[in-house]
């Protein structure tokens, strides 16, 4: 973990930093809890995630002010969209008061949050009112038994069905998305079943291709379905038509359906890498800012938070650790997976 004090401490610049290959910095996903109430294989295997595995203690999270504090500074920099995440999200209590703290923060035009669902029904309402823009529920499949395997056998399918419901009913003013990560053998049969159920009612599937993020979940090629694939499947169902990115960096490639009833987006890493576009930083709910997915160290800006420094020396920090940025993991995959690196685990960093 790279030490803060170690950057120079320069007058900020009044530009928004670009990273080495000319990427700014738009977008903020903050892990507000590294716990989760699922043990899906893909990312928190219930082999490595039992009873006996240590979280993070309440005091080694960042609080409610210092993730405001950071989101702040992050703004002057040029982020304008922040996602909440986890682990679960929802399992970091009076959320939705963290919410209305980012809610007020000058800049930001884009709040949203990545949940699992299954505590939705519950909060939708008040993380509504505090202001959340949009929700993004991750959902691998409409099969109730495979949903329960999948989720380690922690997950209702019903109990997110349910969350889904309550949140159209609360009118979250940019929407709902569906993440579903599409695996060979497991759930991709289940996929058009998927947009079926959710075909025009507003609601937008995305179809994600199985990454290798972090280092527990056996990730093979061949377990792949690659985005070409099941788009195919689709338009041969309902044709399609493709749509333009509605702004700069967007990580779904969108289609339309051509009778008009919604649309559909895939997230290709695997097969279509994407890292030119990516304008995304990562801080985990201990406070480690991370600038990729696939990150192996990051920078503590914890420490910062807790010994008095200045916001002079956070933003300084955040924009230093932003130009020496040279992330392109999804374009060098195959030569970083021969390396073995370690790479931070889903589960601190979210999706």
């Amino acid at each position: 973990m790279t030490d803060p004090k170690a950057i120079t401490d320069i007058p900020a610049q009044a530009m928004p930093p670009l990273d080495l290959h000319g990427r700014p910095l738009r977008d903020l996903r903050i892990s507000v809890m590294d716990r989760c109430n699922f043990r899906c294989p893909y990312c928190m295997p219930e082999s490595d995630y039992g009873e006996h595995f240590k979280f993070l203690g309440r005091d080694e999270r960042l609080g409610f002010s210092e993730i405001e504090r950071v989101c702040r500074i992050a703004a002057g920099l040029g982020v304008s969209k922040l996602r909440l995440t986890g682990g679960e999200p929802l399992l970091r209590s009076r959320l939705h008061e963290l919410v209305e703290r980012l809610r007020g923060i000058d800049g930001i035009d884009d709040l949203a949050m990545t949940t699992n669902g299954v505590l939705l029904r519950r909060h939708a309402v008040a993380l509504r009112e505090a202001g959340l823009d949009r929700v993004t529920v991750s959902l691998d499949t409409l099969d109730p038994a495979l949903f329960h395997r999948m989720s380690g056998g922690r997950g209702e399918l019903a109990d997110v069905l349910d969350g889904i419901e309550a949140a159209q009913q609360a009118g979250f003013p940019q929407g709902i998305k569906l993440n579903t990560v599409v695996q060979r053998g497991v759930n991709e049969h289940g996929v058009i079943a998927l947009v079926e159920r959710f075909r025009g009612t507003g609601i937008i599937p995305r179809l994600i291709e199985y990454m290798d993020v972090g280092n527990r979940n056996d990730w093979r090629r061949e377990a792949v379905v690659p985005s070409r694939e099941l788009i195919a499947a689709v338009d041969a169902r309902w044709p399609l038509e493709a749509l333009p990115p509605r702004y700069e960096g967007e990580v779904a490639t969108r289609f339309r359906f051509r009778d008009g009833k919604g649309e559909i987006g895939v997230i290709s890493s695997i097969s279509e890498p994407f890292c030119g576009d990516c304008s995304r930083a990562r801080l985990s709910s201990e406070g480690t800012l991370y600038t990729c997915l696939f990150a192996g160290q990051g920078v503590n800006l914890r420490q910062l938070l807790r010994d008095g420094s200045s916001d002079q020396l956070l933003r300084e920090t955040l924009r230093q650790t932003w130009l020496r940025r040279g992330d392109r993991y999804s374009e060098e995959r195959e030569q970083r997976r021969q390396r073995a690196r370690q790479k931070i685990e889903m589960h601190y960093i979210g999706g």
